[in-house]
């Protein structure tokens, strides 16, 4: 007979006696089971000591968090976090250098319990750190254990970051300028400004004003990895955190430092593989690049601006060099209007007697025309020649340019997601983003003669624009999706896939996608499903049994501490556990947190699940929603939350957990595995059926034959 839910039988050791087994009831008060507990040992003042778990993160256990204790957990009986804290609030202050370094190095670990961190600090016992931080001169190992504790006990959002005073965030920024001095204070005092950035906007401006960009490029020139990581962070943070015109100025900055080339040579190809963090922040940096021609894609053309006319009217006299140089008094105003409008019409304008119409529409707006000034300046040679040959071309056939670089340019800006925040998780950067300055209008004039060499294949007349557009937005798309590393491998691969290769891959598609839709193939189709969906199940299992690296999502940090959970081979428990970085597959036995698939009760997804509810609803954490699922066992209000690292792993997981709850499969990933897989099966059942039509409707079956009299008369052979 299974124990009651309100009894958990676990193990409870202590150094140098003999572990006792018992039966925790939940229901009983912790203190009473204390006081049981070490008058099993004849140990006085139970209110002295505490239970922890003794693995892992030894976790005090306490009223808010003993249901989570599980069957089978391993305690520990120790000193009560209260008598912790205040030894160490004393020993932090000692005189002797021993005493007290072992002391921040204990806090340091012990900080990161949430009831141990209350403690601590409602002694003051953070004024005590400010003191060694602010008075010392030390930068070396008790330095370092001050700033991990200190990071620690800020991470329980006890203490507001704008509570710190100037000094002290002085001496931080002080660890960071300073040359001589260990990496791992380095890296701690760049944690520390990260986190305080966002917190208010005079933090902010303190920061900037400390450490300048050059520190921070010097920090990025470092080969320590981390160095490298923590630096990107503090200048993300503060990248974000700016308005519009301070982050205008410091992209410009560092632009003119090449930072991109730096990153593109000594980060993206450097020895060490690129990190998740730190693939994130150069999509962040991407992002937060490319939203700087927000402001002109969202503006329209003035007619009355005359900046903005001479910049139209030099499209026109590049194009038209030998034309334009004609003196003013030869034409009259009347003529020279109508001479201006016919070659307004030959570079595409649909309006092209007020060409600047055009260019009203937002986005793209402005952006555009800032795209055909850069060709027709940067390419002259590719400019003229797109213009002349397709004014030699019939009406019909000519491919307009004004109104193809007026679209091509809002079809990148929706590539690039120019104009949309950031995600909170995203990875996807582009390598070649960081090999060339003037990235976006570099794209542009590479995509420009693209268009123009489709619309020669294509054959194309005005009324084919519209699909000449959506051809290139594929080539675009697919080209972008094999990450070339640089620009001109993007020109050389876009090229290749010209008119005829995007009809290939179409047809090859739609052949995948509709398969043979005769009557018996859709039967054979159904036949098939419950054997292959049985392999996408089991699939889905071994998936989960080998396990995944989560990232915990803090609400003020975008990714805190590392985990992994993965199922036993038996399919029975699913065990869990911190890890350090760097740690691909940790063995089973290394994950002390467990829970029994028996226990499962529900999942939950999006925005249901508890994780979720609790952050700050907006556009950046739409991508964390998509993420998240949550895992109730037990009774309902106790839920394991997870933050899949990808799209991918969400599906895998979610139809894996679905699985063992005896649900369906509901992922899109389970249907586009499905399709696949049926796919092939079918391919290979109708190999003998090629070029051989499948009727809708099965062939009659014929009537018997007249001398159909072969049946053996078993009567007679009895006789």
């Amino acid at each position: 007979m299974p124990p009651p839910k309100d009894v958990v039988k676990i193990a409870i050791q202590m150094v140098g006696a003999i572990p006792q087994l018992i039966e925790l009831q939940q229901t009983k008060p912790l203190a009473s089971v204390l006081k049981d507990v070490c008058d099993a040992w004849s140990l006085p003042n139970a209110e002295r000591y505490a239970l922890q778990y003794a693995d892992g993160r030894q976790t005090y256990i306490t009223e808010s968090n003993r249901r989570d204790i599980k069957n089978g957990s391993i305690l520990r009986l120790t000193t009560s976090p209260d008598q912790e804290a205040e030894q160490l609030y004393i020993g932090i202050q000692s005189k002797n250098v021993d005493v007290k370094t072992d002391s921040l190095k204990k806090l340091a670990s012990l900080s990161q319990d949430v009831t141990f961190a209350q403690e601590f600090i409602s002694r003051n016992g953070l004024k005590q750190i400010y003191c060694i931080v602010e008075e010392g001169n030390d930068t070396g190992e008790m330095l370092a254990h001050t700033l991990k504790a200190f990071t620690e006990l800020m991470e329980h959002d006890f203490v507001s970051w704008e509570n710190l005073s100037t000094v002290f965030i002085k001496k931080i920024v002080s660890y960071v300028n300073m040359n001589a001095v260990d990496a791992s204070i380095q890296q701690l005092s760049l944690s520390i400004l990260e986190n305080m950035v966002p917190t208010s906007r005079l933090l902010f401006e303190l920061v900037r004003k400390e450490v300048t960009l050059d520190r921070l490029l010097t920090h990025l020139q470092v080969t320590n990895a981390q160095l490298q990581l923590k630096a990107m962070a503090l200048l993300i943070a503060l990248l974000l955190s700016a308005t519009d015109a301070e982050r205008r100025d410091m992209m410009d900055y560092l632009r003119e430092k090449n930072i991109r080339q730096f990153i593109h040579k000594n980060i993206i190809h450097s020895s060490e593989p690129l990190g998740d963090e730190m693939a994130h922040y150069l999509y962040v940096l991407q992002s937060v690049s490319l939203n700087l021609c927000e402001h002109r894609m969202k503006m329209s053309m003035d007619p009355y601006s005359q900046e903005q006319r001479d910049l139209l009217q030099s499209l026109r006299q590049t194009a038209f060099e030998s034309e334009s140089e004609v003196p003013a008094g030869t034409f009259s105003t009347e003529r020279r209007r109508s001479l201006c409008a016919k070659e307004f019409r030959k570079l595409g304008f649909m309006n092209n007697s007020n060409p600047a119409e055009d260019l009203r529409r937002a986005p793209p707006g402005l952006l555009a025309l800032d795209n055909m000034v850069y060709f027709s300046r940067n390419t002259p040679n590719a400019y003229s020649r797109f213009i002349l040959e397709n004014s030699s071309r019939e009406d019909k056939h000519e491919c307009p340019f004004a109104r193809s670089s007026i679209q091509l340019t809002l079809i990148l800006c929706e590539i690039l997601h120019i104009g949309e925040p950031c995600s909170e998780t995203a990875q996807a950067f582009y390598p070649m983003f960081f090999g060339q300055d003037h990235f976006f209008e570099e794209l542009f004039c590479i995509c420009i003669q693209l268009v123009n060499k489709t619309w020669k294949e294509m054959r194309a007349t005005q009324e084919d624009f519209d699909k000449v557009m959506q051809v290139v937005r594929e080539q675009i798309t697919r080209t972008l999706s094999l990450k070339p590393t640089s620009l001109e491998l993007f020109k050389t691969r876009v090229n290749a896939l010209n008119y005829s290769e995007i009809l290939k891959l179409r047809q090859t598609e739609r052949l995948h996608q509709e398969e043979t839709l005769a009557v018996p193939v859709l039967e054979l189709r159904e036949k098939l499903k419950p054997e292959l969906l049985e392999l996408i199940r089991q699939q889905r299992l071994l998936h989960l049994c080998e396990g995944t690296l989560f990232r915990k999502i803090s609400s003020r940090r975008r990714q805190d501490k590392l985990w992994y959970c993965r199922l036993s081979p038996n399919h029975k428990v699913l065990h869990y556990g911190d890890v350090e970085e760097g740690l691909q597959s940790p063995p089973i036995e290394s994950l002390p947190e467990k829970i029994p698939v028996a226990d499962m009760k529900m999942l939950l997804v999006g925005k249901e699940c508890p994780h979720t509810k609790e952050k700050s609803s907006g556009k950046q954490n739409k991508d964390v929603l998509e993420l998240a699922f949550s895992i109730v066992h037990d009774v309902e209000e106790y839920c394991l939350n997870f933050i899949a690292p990808t799209r991918y792993e969400f599906c895998l997981w979610t139809d894996g957990l679905n699985v063992l709850l005896g649900k369906e499969m509901t992922s899109e990933r389970t249907q586009t595995d499905l399709d696949v897989l049926l796919s092939m099966e079918l391919k290979l059942r109708l190999l003998d059926l090629e070029n051989i039509t499948i009727p809708d409707e099965p062939p009659p079956i014929p009537k018997p034959p007249s001398n159909l009299n072969f049946c053996y008369d078993f009567s007679h052979a009895e006789q």
